[in-house]
């Protein structure tokens, strides 16, 4: 897996007037020759930066680009169908999903034969990546699965949570898995988790029938994350609060969000907002993302897309087929939660979650630009830059 990342494409320039994720008032920030940030200060300070260029933003957003922490495929390949004919394609897919505002993200494997994962694995470790988002890792969702709680997920490839199993999926290429998602109750060792974690993947609970009980031992055991959130898990419960109110009331804990109003109703992501700030939006997006609605293979199944959102032909939901500033437009639309949460919660909030650094100096400044209109009521973005 090539470390290449796409060059900063906003240099020697002082940024002023901006409004800047956990930063109060108005900012300047200067980017030198390089294309790297040298400081973010407020507009009350002054710069001895020397530039030769100073654009006024006046007080529009400025961010990183978005991450994407899980994402099935794009352009019509979902990433367990990865061969090494079709594996050129990452890079197409990487430049859509630069060219939809997103810095970086970790394709995802879906449950499927051992095979196929390590076959996919194989391919994106050995893939020297050209231009676009960048490939940060792989998320490994599945096999690992409550058979309950599988969704869309196939039965026949659900796998023991042992550590012989996890071996024997991961083989060779732990190295390139950034986060995995699991159902802790599968367990009763209790020694998967500590394993993962000391390969430095992050483990994410998801799918799951697991308690309140069983899933805060898993937190405590070093379980960071919740994969797409209200979703594969039991309800909120007064006196079962399960897996999601465990992870609400765990002060390390970050839970993954698709905002796309299918998976889960506006109103429960208000109550999920007003209950915890440790969330990040994913798009959770299929392989038919970035083409038109219609009807498309998965699988040995098909999906039918209507109006983004994806089903089998029993009805049940598969994923979407949005990108992930979908789901921040909608949140403002909806009134779910300010402009600046929404930025945060696409951009600085998924890097939270993998330990990877936010919008801060020394960073490459590939920087995107919000523009809210307040006679369309329309939140717009554009990458910065030539």
């Amino acid at each position: 897996m090539s470390k290449a990342t796409p060059n900063p494409i906003v240099k020697n320039i002082e940024i002023i007037n901006a409004r800047v994720a956990n930063h109060q008032d108005l900012q300047r920030i200067s980017v030198n020759q390089d294309g790297v940030i040298e400081q973010i200060l407020p507009m009350s300070q002054g710069s001895n930066q020397v530039v030769t260029e100073v654009l006024d933003v006046d007080g529009d957003w400025i961010s990183l680009g978005g991450v994407d922490l899980q994402i099935n495929g794009g352009l019509g390949l979902a990433f367990p169908d990865l061969t090494a004919k079709n594996a050129p394609m990452l890079d197409e897919i990487s430049q859509f999903l630069w060219d939809t505002g997103v810095d970086g993200y970790l394709p995802t494997i879906v449950t499927t034969s051992i095979e196929n994962i390590q076959r996919s694995l194989s391919i994106i470790a050995n893939f020297s990546q050209k231009s676009g988002a960048k490939i940060l890792g792989v998320h490994v969702e599945g096999p690992f699965l409550n058979y309950g709680r599988r969704g869309a997920h196939p039965a026949e490839y659900l796998l023991p949570l042992t550590l012989d199993e996890v071996k024997r999926v991961l083989g060779e290429y732990a190295h390139i898995v950034k986060v995995i998602t699991i159902a802790p109750e599968l367990d009763p060792t209790d020694k998967v988790i500590p394993y993962l974690r000391s390969l430095g993947i992050t483990v994410s609970l998801g799918h799951s029938e697991a308690t309140a009980e069983q899933a805060r031992k898993a937190f405590n055991l070093g379980a960071t994350m919740v994969t797409h959130a209200f979703n594969a898990m039991p309800p909120l419960h007064h006196r079962e609060p399960g897996l999601l109110g465990a992870a609400i009331t765990h002060p390390n804990v970050m839970c993954g969000l698709i905002a796309d109003g299918q998976h889960v109703s506006p109103i429960m992501l208000k109550i999920l907002l007003r209950a915890t700030k440790d969330l990040f939006l994913v798009s959770d997006a299929l392989a038919p993302l970035g083409l038109p609605d219609g009807v498309y293979p998965w699988d040995n199944r098909q999906i039918k897309i209507i109006n983004g959102t994806a089903r089998l032909g029993d009805g049940t939901l598969t994923g979407t087929t949005l990108p992930l500033f979908t789901g921040v437009q909608n949140l403002v639309k909806w009134g779910i939660c300010d402009i600046e949460t929404a930025i945060f919660l696409a951009t600085d909030a998924p890097r939270k979650a993998i330990n990877l650094p936010t919008i801060a100096p020394n960073q490459p400044a590939n920087l995107l630009r919000w523009h809210w209109d307040e006679v369309a009521k329309e939140l717009s973005w554009t990458r910065m830059g030539k």
